[in-house]
């Protein structure tokens, strides 16, 4: 029981240390942008300049997308701007 109680208070520091290295997406997000699209404006939350696999909609006409359609817009557009 000792070795297991020594092991978990070792381990809780450091992963509370680790834990805290790691940016959450809010400290991440950009300015939210605007997208048109055929079937309307898409307003869109970018994250990191070097990925697009958190970018995703916050705004957009429901009535005529859906959500993922929605969302495939946005990471699009943060495609277009980690290619320019």
């Amino acid at each position: 029981m000792k070795t297991s109680t020594k092991k978990i208070a070792l381990m809780v520091p450091v992963l509370a240390v680790v834990a805290g290295c790691i940016p959450s997406p809010r400290e991440l997000e950009t300015t939210p942008v605007q997208v048109q699209t055929p079937k309307g404006v898409v307003t869109c939350q970018l994250y990191r300049q070097d990925r697009v696999d958190w970018d995703r909609a916050i705004d957009f006409p429901a009535t005529k997308m859906s959500v993922p359609e929605a969302d495939a817009y946005c990471q699009q557009e943060g495609q277009r701007r980690l290619n320019r």
